[in-house]
């Protein structure tokens, strides 16, 4: 049995048949097919339980697959913010945020996730939770937005920090590839982070902001 089966065997039971539906429904709807797998779902939910988080900041939404493990493990007063581009995405992950019965702790902001991040920054709202799971090319600047957002002691987590193993070959130049690499390269230097990519998934970067902007 391999270690991926294993652990989704044993450890995923809270994927529920909400969750396990939103693939099948991705497929019908002509949607990519890149949610997190249930790993990564149930790691984020214990990094969420772990660190207590009652704010937390979603770029990037697609169904709302991740919206919804990591709403599970929110406390009652817990909210989560999810930032997506796409509109039928955001209409998709509404829907199955409502059937899931988290649509009072949710609240999808359509538009571009940097312009967003701006308003929230201007408004001095903070969060102690982020999940970077969008356009891989902006990584970097999403990651510099998080840190301005950033409660002291906040967790910011990132997905897709393999590329499909993409990362480990000096022949791919492609941007998005190229931009992971310098974004790992950066949270395992940045002086501002104690960072670490956990083997899960396609790699998901784990960091605890040591300081930000306003700390």
């Amino acid at each position: 049995m391999l270690k991926k089966e294993y652990i989704r065997r044993w450890f995923t039971s809270e994927e529920d048949n909400i969750l396990k539906g939103i693939s099948a429904d991705l497929i019908k709807r002509g949607l990519p097919q890149i949610s997190v797998p249930p790993e990564t779902g149930k790691l984020l939910y214990m990094l969420v339980r772990l660190s207590r988080a009652k704010n937390i900041l979603e770029i990037g939404a697609l169904g709302g697959y991740s919206t919804i493990w990591m709403a599970k493990a929110l406390p009652e007063h817990g909210r989560i913010c999810s930032l997506e581009l796409n509109q039928e995405y955001i209409d998709f992950a509404e829907e199955n945020v409502r059937r899931a019965g988290y649509a009072k702790q949710v609240r999808f902001v359509p538009g571009d996730a940097m312009e967003s991040m701006k308003v929230l920054e201007a408004a001095n709202l903070r969060f102690d939770f982020f999940f970077i799971d969008a356009d891989k090319p902006n990584y970097i600047r999403y990651l510099e937005k998080a840190i301005s957002l950033a409660q002291p002691g906040a967790i910011i987590t990132a997905d897709n920090l393999f590329q499909g193993g993409r990362i480990f070959s000096d022949q791919d130049q492609s941007v998005s590839t190229r931009t992971i690499c310098r974004f790992n390269r950066q949270i395992a230097s940045d002086e501002r982070l104690e960072s670490f990519i956990v083997p899960v998934g396609d790699g998901l970067g784990v960091c605890r902001v040591k300081k930000s902007r306003h700390s």
